[in-house]
């Protein structure tokens, strides 16, 4: 992935988390949609980010609500700061 897309990635990851109210989340394809018109293209990428985030204890990703370990994450899941942390 290319550095540039990776630190913009995460800055906006953080930046839709930080804008949310506490327990919040936020879709990965909200991130896409304000990272590029085209944004199916980048969205594999953004779920990659984020998993990568979530292995170092900067999110949590939730899957029907809850939150689950980063590895192997599929389906639909959403993203949101660390419940008692707020982005």
């Amino acid at each position: 992935m290319d550095a540039t897309l990776t630190e913009r990635i995460e800055a906006e990851i953080l930046r839709q988390i930080g804008a949310c109210a506490p327990g919040r989340s936020v879709c990965p394809t909200d991130i896409a949609r304000a990272l590029q018109e085209d944004w199916h293209a980048v969205l594999g990428q953004v779920r990659r980010g984020a998993v990568t985030m979530a292995q170092a204890g900067r999110i949590e990703i939730l899957r029907k609500g809850k939150p689950v370990a980063p590895e192997g994450v599929k389906g639909v899941i959403r993203l949101r700061a660390v419940v008692g942390q707020h982005t």
